[in-house]
């Protein structure tokens, strides 16, 4: 279901001599659909008369510069950023006046994906009106002084100060949720129950006239502004979504076979890693297999771990969701949910680990069928800008219905995760590309190596640069031995072919997945070239000074020699 809304503005002035609300809401431009949209009431203060200059052109600058931010920012980080800007033009511009201040409120509401973020000064107000609730859900808190003969002065405002303190908040948006923005003078004189009630009235503008008019009824004595906004569909879950689950949420205690959580019978431990556990579950309504992932008790508050885990839902829902994408497809987290745990499809077999534990050796046409599909998956991956980076016989998974499936993207690369992960030395050392000993950053090569690493171990039972590990200085002294001479039933093109994608020099590998996959596929009729072997000097640096010194220690024994025991 793509993200609906229904949405509904009305103002009057009442008995005021002029109206200073302003309101408005704009959608995400074409293209960049699941940032949802952005709405935002402001009521300006009429000091001078300059109220509904200052509420007009926040509101409109909020809008118009909003969808402008780069996406990977965060809505509170980039609407922190345009009202403190706002406001600072606003304050260098009243202090410039003559004559009165042009001060005003604000309320913003973004609605993306499925979940919703406020910013808010002053006593604007924003609502939550669920069906059934009743009364409509007041989702933000005056800044105005607390005395009834002063309730009309504000604590904060845009405009008045330098620096502006605003509010955040941040929950979740179902279908059905109506989201109202009103000023003082609707809420000032209705109560939360008859704005509730008169905001799921009719459809959303006619809700918002009949807010207007019943305030005005009931005796407002200022400007009265409602903006409505009712949602019918959402967009699929955002990294944002899962984030403000991970605020929201905690990972369950330690579960036994025949605990529940959320309906979700527990048949199975299959996994402790001590970072996470994996159960093997019974799905409430269709009583399918399912795996569930959640962390470890003893990292149930570690907020990295926590960011990840939400970076793993959001991508596999992003990445993994078609039937063929050779992932295990993850399920939207019901809004129900009572704890933190991502819930997977259940697919019987084996990962390649396990499965070289009784045949440590494949045979060639099995490696081969297997490299071709596993390569498809990670094109598909680079494709879309995501790195794998722990790409390893542990995570590559041949299902009962004989497809491979590539597992785990907890440590995997968007662009959109969180720093701590992107700076994380994630992978298995002995499947590393040397590239990351030396500094640089993971990308899809690193992906690539890591594959040809599992196929020459898949092939030859043992690894092509020994077992590495990370306090390792010398890992790679030497090139890989032939497969052939270690296998002769391994065919030569296959030989070059592994031993390329594992080559020390980056320039020697093969670039993309689709560049593998077409070597794979043309197998002895258009085979790669044999390897050139490694420089001397590019595997080990320091063998130039281990040379000298193994010259100089034997000039200088010849010179003792000669000086001791030749006769002169």
């Amino acid at each position: 279901m793509s993200f609906e809304v229904d949405i509904g503005y009305h103002s009057q002035r009442g008995p005021r001599e002029a109206n200073e609300d302003f309101a408005g809401c704009v959608h995400a431009p074409p293209g960049e659909e699941a940032r949802g949209l952005i709405a935002a009431i402001a009521d300006g203060v009429s000091g001078g008369g300059h109220g509904l200059e200052a509420a007009q052109a926040t509101v409109m600058g909020l809008l118009a510069d909003y969808f402008a931010t780069p996406d990977t920012w965060e809505p509170t980080a980039a609407l922190d950023r345009l009202i403190g800007a706002q406001n600072a033009w606003l304050a260098e511009h009243n202090r410039r006046r003559q004559r009165g201040a042009a001060l005003t409120t604000l309320t913003a509401l973004v609605l993306h994906g499925q979940s919703y973020t406020l910013a808010h000064v002053g006593d604007t107000r924003a609502w939550r009106v669920r069906a059934g609730d009743g009364a409509a859900q007041l989702l933000t808190q005056d800044h105005a002084f607390d005395h009834p003969d002063m309730r009309s002065r504000l604590t904060r405002a845009i405009g008045l100060d330098d620096q502006v303190r605003v509010d955040y908040a941040q929950g979740d948006a179902r279908v059905g949720d109506c989201f109202v923005l009103s000023s003082d003078g609707v809420h000032g004189v209705l109560k939360p129950v008859q704005l509730g009630a008169l905001a799921l009235k009719g459809s959303a503008a006619e809700a918002s006239q009949a807010l207007v008019a019943a305030a005005l009824e009931a005796g407002s004595r200022d400007n009265v502004t409602a903006l409505v906004i009712r949602v019918q569909g959402l967009d699929a879950r955002q990294l944002l979504d899962e984030l403000g689950d991970v605020r929201r949420l905690d990972p369950p205690p330690a579960l036994k076979v025949g605990d529940t959580l959320d309906g979700y019978l527990v048949t199975a431990l299959v996994a402790d890693t001590g970072v996470h556990r994996i159960y093997q579950a019974r799905e409430p309504r269709s009583r399918s297999l399912v795996a569930l992932k959640t962390l470890h008790p003893s990292r149930a508050g570690d907020p990295q771990e926590r960011a990840m885990l939400a970076h793993e839902a959001w991508l596999g829902l992003r990445v993994g969701a078609r039937e063929n994408s050779g992932l295990v497809r993850v399920h939207e987290r019901a809004a129900s949910a009572t704890a933190l745990y991502l819930v997977f499809d259940w697919h019987g077999g084996h990962t390649l680990e396990q499965i070289r534990k009784n045949t440590p050796r494949g045979s060639v046409d099995e490696v081969i069928a297997a490299a071709i599909e596993i390569g498809k998956t990670l094109g598909r991956l680079h494709r879309q800008g995501v790195v794998h980076r722990d790409i390893k016989p542990g995570n590559l998974h041949r299902g009962d219905d004989g497809r491979w499936r590539i597992l785990d993207l907890g440590v995997a690369l968007s662009g959109r995760e969180g720093a701590a992960q992107r700076e994380l030395h994630a992978g298995t050392p002995s499947y590393i590309n040397p590239e990351q000993w030396e500094g640089a950053a993971p990308d899809a090569g690193s992906d690539l190596f890591a594959l040809g690493v599992t196929l020459y171990q898949w092939l030859a039972a043992r690894l092509p640069y020994g077992e590495i590990e990370p306090y390792q200085s010398a890992r790679y002294r030497h090139d890989p031995a032939s497969l052939a001479r270690i296998r002769p039933d391994v065919p030569v093109w296959l030989d070059h072919l592994v031993r390329k994608a594992v080559a020390r020099d980056p320039r020697h590998r093969f670039e993309t997945a689709e560049e593998l996959l077409l070597a794979l596929e043309r197998g002895a009729s258009r085979p790669v070239g044999a390897p050139m072997a490694t420089p001397l000097l590019q595997r080990d640096p320091a063998a130039l000074l281990k040379l000298g010194l193994g010259l100089s220690v034997l000039l200088n024994l010849l010179l003792i020699v000669w000086l001791l025991l030749l006769p002169r």
